[in-house]
């Protein structure tokens, strides 16, 4: 292709849209070729593993080809669209760049050169490497080169369709094994360590090819291939739920959030030493507080529910236990307590469980923290949440009691201290003031990380919770 058709026709590459991604599915197109387009005009849905994002195209033209199906997962770096920006050039469509099958084009993202970074969305993040990047054909050169070019200028050059200058390298990449994303998770899928393969791809890059050798060669021979797990069939792969046997059975596939939450969940379960303690407590007047805050003109145009005094009461029982709110450093083998609590809630959504955070949300008042609480949620129910919102959280409350549960043992959110599970709020006989009388009680369960909270600092933390919404005025005198 000559250098005029190359700056004729731009491949727009599945972008990196949050921290350690390697792949999403496409939801929904909302161009077909033909179609003209304009910078920063949403042009297709996708679903990662934390949330579904809408992607603008950098580019004015007119759409030329579509590269995958709905449905279709793609790695990130692989092109997703073709855009002529130069449409009714003498060049003619024979000069386009070929349309080429999903797989081969997996194999060719592959195989390319690397790249410094992968195409971001703006707000999500740059991911750095050790490796150069190869300049786009028929692109103008981008000032700034080295370690003077910042962030923001890389994701303005990518976004206008220009390489991003690259990031200047650091001393640790010297030994970090080059691959792509979907080379490491290919080799934490068989349990290879990249450090220990010798690569055969250009500059010194890992390709799939050389992750199985080193499998093959560390594997026992005539050893019965392992079955498939039961959880992930190979239907799993499909866009669609198979249904097969009759009837008699459905397969979902397993991907995007839902695959992402059940992965995480595994690994909670299995690294933090969970401990769940309950408590039954009568919050009979934290409901009427309820009540009479929803008359309050200073809580006008927000949504008052029991939810909002418990994440409040959770927060006052934090900052008198604050090392409650902590996490464990693995690599430094260190306990760190964080001086902030991003307040994590446990939504269900139509695709899987999502869990956004309200970032500093121990420095909101009550109105600030309930509009925080009423945009959370209702993001959360239309999709919309970022991966942004999803990371970084200290601290969870999960809402069992909207589906009539009693009480449950939660498990943590990777990476959290821990999780406060409240069960349904429910008129029960109870002994106030040494008479029988019905009073709406509920139970709260805390589950907390062993390593970092033992059993005394954890009762400590429930036990103050319980007491903020048995006596609400607590908020006042403890706050």
């Amino acid at each position: 292709m000559t250098a005029d058709t190359s700056a004729r026709y731009r491949e727009f590459k599945m972008p990196d849209v949050g921290e350690g991604l390697t792949e999403a599915e496409i939801l929904k197109w909302y161009v077909q070729p033909g179609d003209t387009v304009v910078d920063g005009q949403v042009v297709c849905e996708v679903e990662t593993a934390k949330a579904a994002v809408e992607l603008p195209i950098p580019y004015d033209g007119v759409v030329h080809a579509l590269r995958f199906d709905e449905g279709t997962t793609v790695d990130v770096g692989a092109s997703i669209i073709t855009v002529d920006v130069a449409p009714g050039s003498d060049d003619g469509a024979a000069a386009a760049p070929a349309a080429t099958a999903p797989a081969e084009q997996a194999a060719g993202a592959e195989d390319a050169e690397p790249k410094g970074r992968q195409p971001v969305l703006v707000g999500y993040g740059v991911s750095e490497s050790s490796t150069k990047r190869r300049p786009r054909r028929g692109a103008a050169a981008v000032p700034g080169q080295g370690a003077a070019a910042s962030a923001g200028a890389a994701i303005q050059a990518e976004m206008n369709g220009h390489a991003a200058p690259a990031p200047a390298p650091v001393a640790e990449a010297l030994t970090r094994p080059l691959a792509k994303p979907p080379v490491r998770k290919l080799a934490k899928d068989l349990g290879v360590d990249l450090a220990t393969i010798t690569p055969t791809g250009p500059d010194g890059i890992i390709t799939r090819e050389d992750v199985h050798a080193a499998t093959a060669a560390t594997a026992v021979p005539e050893a019965p291939e392992a079955p498939a797990p039961a959880s992930v069939p190979a239907a799993a792969t499909a866009a669609t739920p198979a249904v097969v046997a009759g009837g008699r059975e459905t397969r979902i596939p397993v991907k995007g959030v839902r695959k992402a939450t059940a992965a995480a969940m595994v690994g909670s379960a299995f690294t933090a030493p969970h401990v769940t303690e309950f408590v039954t407590v009568d919050v009979t007047r934290t409901m009427k507080l309820v009540e009479e805050l929803k008359s309050d003109k200073d809580m006008a145009g927000v949504r008052v529910n029991p939810l909002l005094l418990i994440a409040k009461a959770l927060l006052v029982a934090i900052k008198r236990h604050p090392e409650v709110n902590a996490a464990w450093d693995e690599a430094a083998q260190e306990i760190v307590v964080k001086h902030y609590v991003n307040l994590g809630i446990a939504a269900a959504t139509p695709r899987g469980l999502l869990v956004p955070n309200i970032k500093d949300a121990h420095d909101r008042t009550l109105p600030q923290l309930a509009r925080s609480l009423g945009e959370l949620v209702s993001t959360a129910r239309e999709g919309k949440t970022t991966p942004a919102a999803m990371q970084g959280g200290t601290v969870t409350i999960t809402n069992v009691g909207v589906f009539g549960v009693d009480t449950g043992t939660p498990i943590l959110n990777p990476g959290e201290s821990a999780i406060l599970a409240v069960g349904a709020i429910k008129l029960q006989p109870w002994v106030h003031k040494g008479k029988v009388k019905p009073r709406q009680v509920t139970t709260l369960a805390l589950s907390f990380d062993h390593r970092l909270v033992d059993g005394e600092l954890g009762s400590k933390v429930l036990a103050d919770v319980a007491a903020v919404l048995e006596q609400p005025k607590r908020l006042i005198t403890w706050a």
